[in-house]
């Protein structure tokens, strides 16, 4: 259990519990049913739980007098910056695709359309990308791996087709290449030798 955090916008307490039990007879690595995170529970209800009002090490309340907060706080501001970035480039990426999509369909969209839907596109890639870190936390990995992204679609199955073929053909790839590889170097050796 983490200890509480004041909210910086509101100044009202929150508590967040993670609970993640690994067991050695856990579920297979189709489905991870005893996985549980129950990550916000707060004490104020109606607190906004977006990631920018959660407790900010730039609080004075917060701050301490150790070098490695100040350390976090600049790595925090990295990150926040980089999801910016991130946003950004996917509303990008958003525009162009509605605006080509609205071309040949003869429509226009609109531009809060294009930011929900962009919005909603971010949050989407941001909760699968959660999901994928605790499929790989919980088979006490640090790297995810492509089983844990195929894990992450399993309530869509014609998505988990498509991520099943396309990890098969990357696999088929690699093995091609590594086969290449070998042939290369034993040729190489076998030159070696003749001379």
């Amino acid at each position: 259990m983490r200890p509480k955090h004041h909210h910086p916008k509101r100044n009202t307490a929150c508590l967040f519990v993670v609970i993640a039990p690994k067991s050695p007879n856990c579920c297979s690595s189709r489905h991870c049913c005893c996985l549980w995170e129950l990550r916000h529970w707060a004490m104020d209800l109606d607190m906004d739980m977006d990631m920018e009002t959660l407790a900010d090490d730039t609080d004075p309340a917060l701050a301490g007098d150790s070098g490695g907060e100040a350390a976090e706080a600049e790595r925090y501001e990295a990150a926040e910056a980089e999801a910016e970035l991130l946003r950004d480039r996917l509303r990008l990426a958003v525009i162009s695709i509605t605006t080509a999509e609205g071309k040949k369909a003869g429509m226009t969209v609109a531009d809060p359309v294009v930011t929900c839907i962009a919005d909603l596109a971010y949050k989407s890639a941001e909760q699968l990308a959660k999901d994928a870190e605790l499929f790989a936390q919980h088979a006490g990995r640090k790297s995810i791996k492509m089983d844990d992204v195929i894990l992450t679609a399993h309530r869509n199955e014609h998505l988990m087709g498509l991520l099943r073929t396309f990890s098969q053909e990357l696999k088929g790839k690699e093995r091609a290449s590594s086969e290449r590889k070998r042939k290369k170097s034993s040729k190489k050796d076998e030159r070696v030798i003749d001379v």
